[in-house]
């Protein structure tokens, strides 16, 4: 298994890639907002990152992230369509379209017409799909969990502390 607290990806240590980049901070954002800016930034690193090393560790052939994106979505909302999945993933229509096709022709997706209408198709994933997410998903866990009994038990105990905040931060974007 790779070594993923010590180093982070292309040799350089991991703190480069989990450190918010401040040059591009801008000093004249309200406190709040700029607060937000590098927490988001953290986060987008925190997952590229946890991508990377499940990616790197993994045996299989890794999907392409939209292709992930959209196979998480549809194992989470069977039967959604191919607008909403568009709407959800703020892509386009024609995108989802196609990644549906390289979905479905991997064995991952199921197209099905809807009853009420012939015209809108309905996602769902397949068996396969679900057993390699469920793989995907343990893997990144079970690095990440190697990464964090790393840490200090004062930043466990900060991130650990963090959790019900970010989730109300969450509910608090989704009124905007």
């Amino acid at each position: 298994m790779n070594d993923i607290a010590g180093h982070g990806l292309g040799g350089q240590p991991a703190a480069v890639l989990v450190q918010p980049d401040r040059r591009g901070t801008d000093e004249s954002l309200p406190p709040a907002q700029a607060a937000a800016a590098e927490l988001l930034t953290a986060i987008s690193v925190i997952r590229r990152t946890a991508r990377r090393a499940a990616r790197q560790a993994w045996a299989r052939q890794p999907l392409p992230p939209a292709q992930s994106e959209l196979l998480r979505l549809a194992a989470a909302r069977p039967g959604l369509t191919v607008a909403e999945a568009a709407l959800e993933l703020r892509v386009a229509p024609n995108t989802i379209s196609t990644l549906v096709g390289r979905l479905t022709e991997a064995g991952l997706m199921n197209r099905e017409k809807s009853a009420h209408d012939g015209r809108t198709a309905l996602l769902t994933a397949t068996d396969k799909a679900r057993q390699r997410l469920a793989e995907f998903r343990d893997l990144r866990a079970e690095l990440a969990g190697e990464a964090f009994a790393r840490l200090t038990p004062q930043d466990q105990q900060a991130l650990i502390s963090a959790v019900p905040a970010l989730l109300r931060l969450s509910d608090e974007m989704e009124q905007l």
